[in-house]
């Protein structure tokens, strides 16, 4: 087969990465791609929202299969547009993808679906939302345990969480009136926040038969103890143990499966991965949010323990036969993934750092380099984002993949690298409480 992957993050380059060992690939391409995508096939210089460059180029190619990573591309109707020219691409259509492209519309599918998440209200300024957080608490130092949310896209940003009265009426001055991410910023949702984990279960679905993935655990703020503001992820680890079986299966009847079956019935088939964001609260999973996509870094700890082939699981999704394929084969041994990023980030952060050590990294037992925002500049890797490795790493225990993990990241050096050095801790506490529980 020829397949073109679409993206160039740490997602993109462990797809590329798993696709690239199915015997059946004949070619494989990456659009844009980046300096480890390159090692897996050859990158093309095709931004990944540019919609008509991509169908251009797999009519050109004869592209069998396109695979979307970001949500970017989804939202704009990249999937429609290729399967008008009568070319396969596995991800939901722009109607379906709206689940992620606009938090109200999730929002108003999952009352529809009558699944469970926080109490919102949708405001469509800055003045009106005011006014509703002033009635409501009334004291300037009141206790507002909110949180603030753009509608559109902000690249894992948008979302403020709050815990007092002036945090929430800032966070609406930054979204509706500084309209801090653009015209994502309106409308916006306020919603109570959530107390509880928070996990993520990601399923393939093509529509009728649903496979979830093992679960896996994000880790959103920036800094250790799950301090600092939110960012795109700084790292995950799978499986996560505090989603047993009895759990996973509550997900999937509860929350996954009406969520499939409303988009059905509203004429919006969802085809593609669904990636529920969940808070595991006193009263049992609430989503958070849907994306559309595979998680990112979600993607890499948990591909990295897929023995199967990925090519046939995507292919499947994409000609509706999902329920036909055999069930997939995993690695029992657990996986984690450390985002290592630019000085600065989640905040502004330079870019060209010549990034040493590579090698060193990639030759610990057991482990993966997952390229995000990095680049090939005179031969030589540099920094391009603010998110710019996943080291990802198996271990017979979440413990020994901890240290294979850190033991690779300690090899890389880059001018104001930085990364947590607490990713999977989360696992440990719960699997020491759980067994003073039992004694």
């Amino acid at each position: 087969m020829r397949v073109l992957v679409v993206g160039n993050g740490g997602r993109e380059h462990a797809l590329a990465w798993k696709i690239s060992q199915s015997p059946r690939l004949k070619r494989l391409w990456i659009a844009p791609g980046n300096a480890g995508t390159a090692l897996e096939g050859e990158n093309v210089p095709i931004s990944a929202d540019d919609i008509a460059g991509i169908v251009r180029f797999s009519k050109k190619e004869s592209v069998d299969l396109v695979v979307v990573g970001p949500e970017l591309p989804l939202t704009l109707g990249l999937v429609d547009a290729l399967e008008q020219e009568k070319i396969r691409a596995f991800g939901p259509s722009r109607a379906a993808a709206q689940l992620e492209g606009s938090k109200v519309a999730c929002k108003q599918t999952l009352r529809k679906a009558d699944v469970p998440t926080a109490e919102y209200q949708v405001f469509q300024d800055a003045d009106s939302a005011t006014r509703y957080v002033k009635a409501r608490y009334p004291g300037e130092r009141d206790k507002a345990p909110l949180v603030v949310k753009a509608d559109g896209l902000a690249s894992g940003k948008g979302v403020i969480v709050c815990s007092r009265r002036e945090q929430v009426l800032e966070a609406i001055d930054r979204m509706g009136r500084k309209m801090e991410f653009g015209k994502a910023s309106l409308p916006m949702v306020i919603e109570e926040r959530l107390d509880g984990q928070e996990v993520s279960v990601l399923a393939i679905t093509d529509g009728r038969t649903i496979l979830p993935l093992p679960p896996a655990q994000d880790h959103k703020a920036a800094f250790d103890g799950d301090q600092g503001p939110n960012t795109g992820g700084m790292g995950a680890y799978s499986p996560t143990p505090i989603i047993d079986a009895e759990l996973l299966e509550t997900v999937e009847d509860k929350i996954l499966v009406p969520t499939i079956h409303t988009m059905k019935r509203s004429r919006k088939p969802f085809r593609g991965v669904l990636y529920a964001g969940l808070m595991l609260t006193s009263n049992g999973p609430k989503v958070l949010e849907y994306n559309v996509r595979f998680g990112d870094p979600e993607c890499q700890p948990i591909l990295m323990r897929l023995k199967s082939d990925l090519l046939d699981i995507l292919e499947a999704t994409v000609d509706g036969r999902l329920g036909e394929i055999q069930p997939p084969e995993w690695d029992t041994r657990p996986s984690i993934c450390v985002v290592m990023a630019s000085a600065g980030y989640p905040g502004e952060y330079s870019k060209d750092q010549e990034i040493t050590g590579l090698d060193r990294a990639s030759g610990v037992a057991d482990v993966k380099v997952f390229h995000a925002g990095t680049s090939l500049k005179d031969g030589k890797v540099v920094t391009a984002g603010g998110r710019v490795l996943g080291v990802t790493a198996l271990g017979e225990s979440l413990a020994i993949a901890k240290l294979n993990a850190y033991t690779a990241v300690k090899e890389i050096r880059w001018p104001g690298a930085w990364c947590r050095k607490d990713i999977s801790d989360k696992a440990a506490e719960h699997l020491l409480s759980s067994s003073a529980k039992a004694d």
